[in-house]
């Protein structure tokens, strides 16, 4: 059997013995595994910042890589687990959102309601589905089970708020903040490739809440030379980024998830 990639998003933080766990459940079931951390620090329960975390990774791993995502409110409760199949990727979690940026981009994925309890730990506790329903259903892909072994395919997945922006009527776009990344940087749902026939002769206006962002800059250095103005760069997850040279525009602008932006051409 030929080694699979399994990456693992969660918000346990690294403190306690949970992330372990779960390695331990994947290594026993399927040794060969490589085990791949994307991140643990997400802040407790916020799915929609791991579900932003989860899409901007994922597609720098090899096809036929899985990834096992557990930020997961509603353990316990009657929430779904579920396989989510996009053909070069295979994902694991619960059905909480997590996976609404993923679906987003590979609309065509396929979604299984995860109901063969023979590939779960014997008794899984209310508490702990990481270790005792997702983990051992990487390792079992990891192993070769094809997909439909484990559950039937479902149409109706929870999902956030599409993070596609939307053209407006006077020919601007309107979308979101979807992210705030560690360095307090403003992440919208603007595709980047949206920006790139800007021009000094076609100004353009951001707007989000009483801010109007009009500069433009192509590297964080060239945003160093006025250090309190707000700009417009590209992230390297490919959107549009609000950022602040040398500090947190998030904290300076007040802005927060979910804020609306409009793009205008003037």
């Amino acid at each position: 059997m030929l080694s699979r990639i399994i990456t693992l998003l969660t918000d346990f933080g690294t403190e306690d013995y949970f992330v372990a766990a779960m390695k331990g459940v994947i290594l026993t079931r399927s040794p060969n595994s490589v085990l791949v951390d994307i991140t643990h620090a997400i802040l407790p329960q916020d799915v929609r910042a791991a579900a932003f975390t989860l899409s901007a990774a994922y597609p720098n791993f090899p096809a036929g890589s899985i990834h096992l995502a557990v930020v997961d409110p509603g353990v316990g409760s009657d929430r779904r687990p579920v396989l989510i199949e996009t053909g070069a990727h295979l994902f694991v979690g619960p059905d909480n959102g997590l996976f609404s940026f993923v679906l987003d981009q590979v609309p065509e994925a396929r979604i299984r309601h995860l109901t063969n309890a023979a590939y779960f730990l014997p008794n899984p506790s209310s508490t702990f589905h990481g270790r005792d329903v997702f983990a051992p259903v990487a390792a079992a892909l990891a192993e070769g089970i094809p997909p439909e072994q484990l559950g039937p395919t479902i149409q109706d997945p929870i999902r956030f708020q599409s993070s596609q922006c939307e053209s407006t009527p006077d020919g601007a776009l309107s979308g979101r903040i979807m992210h705030i990344d560690h360095f307090g940087n403003c992440v919208t749902n603007l595709p980047w490739d949206l920006l790139l026939p800007l021009s000094p002769a076609r100004p353009f206006s951001l707007q989000v809440k009483e801010f109007h962002i009009q500069k433009l800059a192509q590297s964080y250095r060239e945003g160093a030379a006025d250090r309190e103005t707000p700009f417009l760069i590209c992230g390297s997850a490919g959107f549009v980024e609000i950022s602040v040279e040398s500090n947190s525009a998030a904290r300076q602008l007040k802005i927060r998830v979910g804020e609306p932006v409009r793009l205008a051409w003037g």
